[in-house]
């Protein structure tokens, strides 16, 4: 009966709306460039629990919204889930973490609960008024919208954290700094107070080390340079918003290295036939260079090639390989 309840609700819920890309043109996130960890829960039977989570606390199910398959976590004075890694710390001084939400009117927060060595927990709530807790020093941000706009729609939710220092971003906007703590994250999971009417729910989760690379470091000592902040909608080459971050910082290596021309290589996993993986690689190439010259780059410094899964970096065998072999790849051309 309980199952029933949340697919009832599911089903109620309005159309998820794209966000308009240009609103993301100041957007200064860029992610880690080693993925951990990334679910979209596509590999996941509707009904079940997620094979690729564990279940701290409460309930917690995967269902269909709009079609799509996403992550509720329901039954719980904090319904608590966790990314099932090999090893129990897996963050260094440097990562990011990102994940898509979408905040019933009426339903509690979610939160992002790091654990440091000695088992203590902090935690980022996300909210239009996201803060932080037990992290030392805490604050509390501003989601410039304001809560009406945080309700019932699908917000993309990023968080960088470098050595101390803490942003949270919520859509294009960077709603939270934290200049300073000395709490070491060392794992994350996600959970809040829920009920079967008023779920917390989540998709496309994405955990990743390091972040902020030196693109023209990158260029002058390997020639080439890998982006995993330029994302597309799921088997098309539309280009997601958040990409603004990584285009941007592409964007800003052209300008500065006049003389720099790129290749923009196009690379997937092995999912699927490779004759369409070919095509949707070319296809995604074609769309980063078409958003490198509609932001100012001349199209005469800028080549596209699909390789498809030809070249992985990766391997194909788990999900983190194939998150990292599903990338933007930039080379250096004469």
């Amino acid at each position: 009966m309980k199952r029933l309840l949340v697919v009832l609700f599911l089903g109620l819920v309005g159309t998820v709306r794209a966000q308009d890309f240009k609103a993301y043109q100041n957007y200064d996130f860029v992610p880690g460039d080693k993925i951990l960890f990334e679910d979209d829960f596509r590999s996941d039977t509707d009904g079940e629990f997620p094979a690729h989570w564990k279940l701290l606390d409460g309930q917690a199910v995967v269902n269909k919204m709009d079609g799509e398959p996403v992550f509720v976590l329901t039954e719980g004075n904090y319904a608590k889930v966790e990314p099932r890694l090999k090893t129990k710390a897996y963050l260094t001084d440097t990562f990011t973490v990102e994940f898509d939400t979408y905040p019933k009117a009426g339903a509690y927060n979610i939160n992002a609960f790091f654990r440091q060595q000695d088992e203590q927990v902090a935690r980022v709530e996300i909210s239009s008024e996201p803060s932080t807790s037990d992290f030392g020093t805490d604050l509390t941000g501003r989601f410039p919208p304001g809560d009406e706009a945080m309700r019932n729609k699908w917000h993309h939710v990023a968080i960088a954290f470098k050595k101390g220092q803490m942003k949270v971003y919520i859509d294009q906007y960077r709603t939270l700094v934290l200049p300073e703590t000395s709490f070491k994250p060392e794992s994350v999971f996600f959970g809040g107070s829920a009920d079967a009417d008023n779920p917390l729910i989540i998709r496309n989760v994405r955990i990743a080390l390091g972040g902020g690379m030196n693109l023209i470091d990158k260029l002058t000592k390997e020639g080439k340079f890998v982006s995993y902040g330029i994302q597309f909608d799921v088997n098309q080459s539309t280009l997601k918003p958040e990409s603004m971050g990584a285009i941007s910082q592409v964007v800003k290596l052209l300008k500065d290295n006049p003389a720099v021309k790129l290749e923009v290589g196009g690379h997937t996993d092995t999912t699927g036939d490779a004759a369409r993986n070919q095509a949707l690689s070319q296809a995604r190439a074609d769309a980063v260079k078409k958003a490198l010259v509609d932001n100012g780059i001349d199209a005469s410094r800028l080549t596209t090639k699909g390789y498809g899964a030809t070249k992985p970096i990766d391997s194909n065998d788990t999900p983190e390989g194939r998150a990292n072999n599903r990338r933007v790849e930039f080379t250096k051309t004469p």
